[in-house]
């Protein structure tokens, strides 16, 4: 139970903060699904881009397996996302974490803007893995936010040095990585369902 008071206790200490970084998070993927929306052509584009990459060629060859997919899910969004795209670029610039994620999302906003009747249907159970999933973005960049303010400003954790303050920084985003981490597993166990049962459902197929 301490592992999870933590967390809360780090929110709680500075709610506005961590409002301020969710409006950021989940603001960034409206726009680019604002402008996927204004320019189709481009939308076109990004969805080419992706079926034809890495990613879509690594979605092909997971898809017919549902424990497979979630766990390739789970994976993406951990390694490649939170931890390379997020944190690494953190813990070497303040706050790096946040404009990288910022140009990945608006990307992604754009791969899913609703531009026609079956991506707007779509979209409908998507809605809710967009916002377990990027709940969990939210909390590690609240940690990558917690540290880069730390380290500069090592008084706000009562910290005598920039050194010590890096530290503590850490202590505080690794304690944000935890529940980051069930909500990931949440996102990609609800994403399977999805994929499986609520779209087909959802497009009469």
């Amino acid at each position: 139970m301490s592992r999870l008071r933590g967390p809360f206790q780090l929110i709680r200490a500075d709610l506005r903060a961590y409002l301020l970084v969710n409006v950021f998070v989940y603001g960034v993927l409206l726009l680019g699904m604002a402008v996927g929306t204004l320019f189709p052509s481009l939308h076109a584009a990004r969805v080419a881009s992706f079926a034809g990459g890495g990613q879509g060629a690594l979605v092909n060859a997971v898809v017919g397996n549902g424990w497979v997919f979630g766990a390739v899910i789970f994976l993406v969004n951990v390694f490649p996302t939170a931890l390379l795209l997020i944190t690494l670029p953190s813990l070497v610039v303040p706050f790096a974490g946040l404009a990288v994620f910022a140009i990945k999302t608006i990307d992604l906003g754009i791969t899913l803007a609703p531009v026609d009747a079956t991506s707007r249907l779509t979209l409908i159970p998507h809605s809710l893995t967009l916002l377990i999933e990027f709940q969990a973005y939210a909390l590690v960049m609240f940690g990558a936010y917690l540290l880069g303010r730390s380290w500069l400003r090592p008084a706000t954790v009562e910290a005598p040095t920039r050194r010590q303050g890096y530290v503590r920084g850490l202590a505080s985003l690794g304690r944000l990585w935890l529940p980051a981490l069930a909500l990931f597993f949440l996102g990609a166990v609800y994403e399977a369902v999805e994929i499986y049962f609520l779209v087909p459902l959802v497009l009469g197929a």
